[in-house]
Parts: C-alpha cells; structure tokens; sequence
C-alpha cells in the first residue's frame, strides 16, 4: 500500500553523470529513468526539479572565475534546463509523458511557468521536470525543489543523492557513522546534519513537507521510499 502518492524528486545534476567524468553517462540516465517508471506503476505523481552542476556550478563558478555571482548563478540556472530538457525527451522517447515547466521562458521552445497547467499534467499523470531553479540568483535548486514540491501538492520531497541517507558523521571518514532511519526537523537543525540549504529546509519544515533523502543508485530505492518502507532517511515535522 502506498505511504506516498505524490511526490517531488530532487535529482543532483552530478547524479547524472553517474561514476563517469561525463557530463551525462547515458547509462546512469537510463537507471534513473526504470527508478521512476517503477514509481509510476504504482500510481504514483512525479515531479522533478533537475540541478546543473554537472555542467556549471553558480557558486563555485563565482569564487573559482571572478564571475559576478548573479550571472553566475543564472548560468547554473541554464545548465538545469539543459538536464530538463534530456530528462524530457528521454522519458516521452520512453512511452512516458513528461512536461518541461521552466522558472523563466526562453526563445520559443521553452514557455514561462504557469501553475495550474502544471498541477493540470501532474492530476492527469505526467511527469513534470521543473527547471531553472526559482528563477532568481541567490537560490540554490534545493529552494527550487521545496518550492515546487509544495505548489504541486507533494506529500514527500525525496532528496535522491549518491548516498543512502544521513548519517552521524561522514562515511567516507568515519567507518563508525552510522544512518539514520528517522530525524525531526529540529534534531537535524540541532546536530548540523546539512539536509538541505536553511532556506529550503525552512520552507518544507513551515509547511510540514517531509523529506527522504535516499540513493538514487540503489536499485528499487524510490519505490521503497512511497511504499513507506525504511529506505534512506526520513526528516519529518514534529
């Protein structure tokens, strides 16, 4: 029985890139594509907010180039629609409807973002690949994900990344960190634990949006997650 019907998934764009030093690894593309269409068989709305830092990271870009910040950053806001513009293609090249909803318009391929045509794809069962972030500098794409999440009426933000959850202390440096199953909001504020960026992690929390932050790697991840069973950790409102 589903826990979760409705779902926002944020996806790194470095998770596209897999284990390769590839902008995008098709293979990895192709994993994450069986991971939603696992979710969608059951029934399940998706949504999903696509960063760029596989091909341009603002803030990085910013301190490493002597880039202004706000060009930077709307650069790393170009590079998502890039990945929005894969994700959709790869999907409706799939049998899987998907609509690219974009903070900004460009040209005209790509149109301004209109709400109730979103919610209207998402009520009808397609995927919705939000890009752009929220349009302005300043905000990274996990405020773009909370944000979205909430105008779609998701029930769960799923953090997909490429570990399986948060853990007591880095566990790549710490072979006695161990995963936490569930946290509130609070104790993850309280231990530092790094969720999400505070602006995002504050909009989900004020909201009472729960977060699951999981593998994107780790095959049948996802459908674990909305079946409500412990995959990843859970952040949960108090």
């Amino acid at each position: 029985m589903l826990k979760y019907e409705r779902i926002l998934l944020k996806l790194s764009g470095e998770s596209l890139m897999g284990e390769t030093s590839n902008s995008v690894d098709p293979e990895t593309v192709s994993f994450i594509l069986d991971q939603v269409k696992e979710v969608l068989a059951l029934g399940v709305k998706v949504g999903i907010v696509v960063g760029g830092g596989n091909f341009f990271r603002g803030v990085s870009g910013s301190d490493r180039l002597g880039i202004q910040r706000e060009n930077a950053d709307a650069m790393g806001m170009l590079a998502t629609v890039m990945n929005g513009i894969l994700l959709r293609d790869v999907f409706n090249s799939h049998g899987i409807e998907a609509k690219l909803f974009s903070a900004f318009p460009i040209g005209s391929f790509i149109k301004g973002y209109n709400r109730d045509s979103m919610v209207r794809r998402v009520n009808n069962g397609e995927v919705v690949i939000f890009v752009g972030g929220v349009g302005s500098p300043y905000f990274t794409t996990d405020s773009g994900a909370a944000l979205r999440a909430l105008e779609m009426g998701a029930d769960l933000l799923i953090k997909a990344t490429k570990v399986d959850g948060v853990y007591t202390a880095d566990p790549k440096k710490d072979p006695t960190a161990t995963r936490y199953s569930q946290v509130s909001f609070d104790e993850a504020i309280g231990n530092s634990l790094g969720v999400m960026d505070m602006a995002a992690f504050a909009l989900c929390r004020d909201n009472k949006l729960d977060i699951n932050v999981c593998s994107i790697f780790k095959a049948g991840s996802l459908k674990r997650v909305v079946l409500g069973e412990d995959e990843g950790t859970l952040v949960y409102c108090n």
